[in-house]
């Protein structure tokens, strides 16, 4: 596959030629005009939840981090910061180099071009937190460095995103759909999870507060590219072969079992409500999930064994003025699942 045209004035492509990839796009953005209304809606979604990491108060977390987290709490917070930072840093350039240079939808670049910018927002979310709160900022970033599990976990998921780059085909680039669905919907919620547990016991709210924005952002990115994978099913059926969907799984079990490895090693069945065999239903029940809203069958059959956590990942009504006080709570754009 060709990278894309940036300006092609010689384009006869019409409205309803338009493809996901494989097109010939003229080049221009038209927001008026666009094939797939889904990502139209996602962008205004996306816009609309536009938020700065300077929003959350971190003050409670110094106290909690530095006078009331246990040993173990403060080596897991610390281990979650490192994985996440990594995750997000993968993500920006995967989203720039291995995909959005091939997408030819215009509207799709829009987002995919947005959803870049907040896995950098992100990035500086982190940046904010761990200079606030953590002892040692330069151990967080190199922490891969040392600690082996998460050097094994970087490796294999930047590994993945090698291997799908270099000489792009349309199979190359169905994977890396999945395999952003792999990122966003399965590797990040062992941290986030492991951090509102912390707020369940009443300790680093802000943190908390910090991980609803992002996994809000991380929603609408899931959604962006449930809807791709699904609008390129109806355009390239020939694509979704046995093959490929024995390959899709195994890429998704592989996942899984590496976010398992991954939430058992950080928690040590030592944080309060976070056994081993919770964090394995728990990844399981998500990889079956994310297969779902795919169109694939499920794997595991199993339910979700800690509904507490959707109960912290969620904003409600309530809105602070940032001139009067803190950002507890607040809605934007709201969707759901259920939206699209």
């Amino acid at each position: 596959m060709d990278r894309k045209h940036i300006y092609n004035p010689s384009s006869n492509e019409s409205l309803n030629n338009r493809k996901v990839f494989g097109g010939n796009p003229h080049g221009i953005l038209n927001f008026t005009k666009a094939k797939y209304g889904w990502a139209l809606k996602l962008w205004d979604v996306m816009e609309a939840n536009t938020w700065f990491p300077r929003e959350v108060d971190t003050t409670g977390d110094v106290i909690d981090y530095n006078k009331n987290l246990t040993i173990d709490e403060k080596r897991m917070y610390d281990l979650v910061w490192s994985q996440l930072i990594s995750m997000d840093s993968f993500q920006t350039n995967n989203l720039a180099d291995n995909i959005n240079p091939y997408i030819t939808a215009p509207e799709i670049n829009a987002c995919l071009v947005r959803q870049a910018y907040e896995e950098a927002n992100h990035s500086k979310s982190y940046a904010v937190m761990v200079e606030a709160i953590c002892n040692d900022t330069d151990m967080i970033y190199e922490m891969e460095k040392h600690d082996t599990v998460l050097r094994k976990k970087n490796d294999y998921i930047s590994g993945v995103y090698e291997k799908l780059a270099g000489d792009i085909t349309e199979k190359k680039l169905v994977l890396a759909m999945f395999a952003n669905q792999i990122l966003e919907g399965i590797y990040f919620y062992a941290g986030f999870s492991s951090i509102y547990s912390l707020a369940r016991a009443g300790k680093m709210l802000g943190s908390a507060q910090m991980i609803r924005f992002i996994q809000r952002d991380e929603i609408t990115h899931l959604l962006l590219f449930q809807n791709i994978i699904n609008s390129t099913k109806k355009e390239r059926p020939d694509l979704f072969t046995t093959e490929l969907e024995k390959e899709i799984k195994e890429m998704f079990v592989t996942a899984g079992e590496l976010e398992i490895e991954w939430g058992k090693y950080i928690t040590q069945n030592k944080i309060m409500g976070f056994t081993d065999d919770i964090i394995e239903q728990y990844i399981h029940y998500l990889v079956d999930d994310r297969l779902k809203a795919v169109g694939y069958e499920k794997i595991y059959n199993v339910a979700n064994p800690i509904k507490w956590v959707d109960d912290f990942s969620k904003f409600n009504d309530q809105k602070t003025n940032f001139f009067e006080g803190n950002v507890s709570n607040y809605s934007k754009g709201s969707l759901s699942f259920d939206d699209f």
